[in-house]
């Protein structure tokens, strides 16, 4: 059996190797070589990103800096520098744009890129995969790793394959039996739980679901259950998309220290929510839905929303919805980490971007 020409594209997906850590070791010689932990501190917060050095020891990003100073004893925490971290994905970005505007970033270090044509009529898109990373490493002095396929599941799947600094091309007489061996917890749109329930029922790799009649699927999975049953075969209608529509505008921050006293929390919530109306002010936003994030020190999380008729985005307004929020209930245990995201936003500001949710 072979894929539908139809869902055949050629699709590159470009992945910056651990880019936050690499920026900082780039910017710092003496970095180099050394593990380091971008974000957080020895005792607290969390790992934003990991170098290489780093990741040998187990340590990886989301990680609570204390269990990742408990893994690796040498490592270098850094303070994030976002603003460098923005400038360099900028500059890797218009490389992107000498080749295709079908360009849909995911974040500020990965994109996936359609070559199907291209601005340098280059038949194949591995080659062009080559020179895009050539071309990072020359202009920015980083390393990229890409996968290039059919579609965009299977071109980030295959990005992980050859890192650091490298490179996967998963052909279309390939596609099928490669997703037919690829673990179930690997397909696009299967979570964790979901895939802890497949794996309850017997579907445990890319062969077991393709086994599975559509008509099964939908029973058990609902409208998912198309999804699983095309994305196995190879079909994935989702194209690149250009213009993403950012859907939140974010921030938050971890506490050296856990927060008792009802005034020091107040105090951390009007800063957060600073960072939050500031970058709103910047993309000209407006939002009509106010999420409060608490992390308790035992790290259970909370989230407290409320909605508005009316689009707010001057930080006297963000804050008065977050400090509500704040008190609509009494405080579980300390606090370790507070968020604010402002969304449901108006769709003339959202232009194009993702979700951003700035940690510091």
């Amino acid at each position: 059996m072979e894929i539908d020409e139809r869902y055949i594209r050629k699709i590159i997906h470009i992945d910056m190797d651990a880019f936050y850590a690499s920026v900082e070791q780039l910017d710092n010689p003496e970095l180099r070589g050394k593990p380091i932990a971008v974000g957080g501190s020895r005792e607290r917060g969390v790992v934003a990103a990991a170098s290489y050095e780093a990741r040998e020891y187990g340590v990886k990003s989301a990680m609570p800096s204390s269990q990742a100073y408990q893994r690796c004893r040498q490592l270098i925490f850094v303070k994030p520098r976002f603003d460098r971290y923005k400038e360099i994905s900028q500059q890797i970005r218009s490389i992107f744009y000498d080749y295709t505007d079908l360009v849909e970033p995911l974040s500020l270090d990965e994109a996936y890129l359609d070559v199907t044509t291209n601005k340098c009529e280059i038949p194949s898109a591995t080659l062009i995969a080559s020179e895009i990373r050539e071309r990072i490493k020359k202009e920015t002095g980083l390393n990229a790793s890409a996968g290039i396929s059919i579609n965009k599941f299977l071109a980030k799947v295959a990005s992980d394959i050859n890192k650091p600094n490298g490179q996967k091309l998963i052909p279309p007489k390939e596609a099928l039996n490669f997703m037919e061996e690829l673990s179930i917890d690997e397909f696009y749109g299967v979570g964790a739980k979901t895939a802890e329930r497949m794996k309850r029922m017997g579907i445990h790799s890319g062969s077991d679901l393709k086994a599975k009649p559509l008509q099964w699927l939908v029973k058990q999975f609902g409208k998912s259950g198309l999804h699983y049953f095309n994305i196995v075969r190879g079909i994935q209608k989702s194209k690149v998309k250009p213009n993403r529509i950012r859907k939140s505008i974010g921030a938050e921050r971890t506490f050296e220290k856990d927060l008792y006293d009802l005034n020091d929390i107040d105090y951390q919530l009007k800063n957060v929510t600073q960072k939050v109306a500031s970058r709103t002010a910047d993309l000209k936003a407006k939002g009509k839905t106010v999420t409060l994030k608490l992390k308790y020190s035992d790290f259970t999380i909370q989230t407290r929303s409320r909605s508005d008729n009316h689009f707010i985005s001057e930080e006297a307004d963000i804050l008065s919805v977050a400090r509500s929020l704040l008190n609509e209930q009494p405080l579980e245990q300390p606090i370790r980490l507070i968020g604010v995201t402002l969304s449901n936003l108006e769709k003339k500001a959202r232009g194009s971007g993702v979700q951003l949710t700035l940690k510091f």
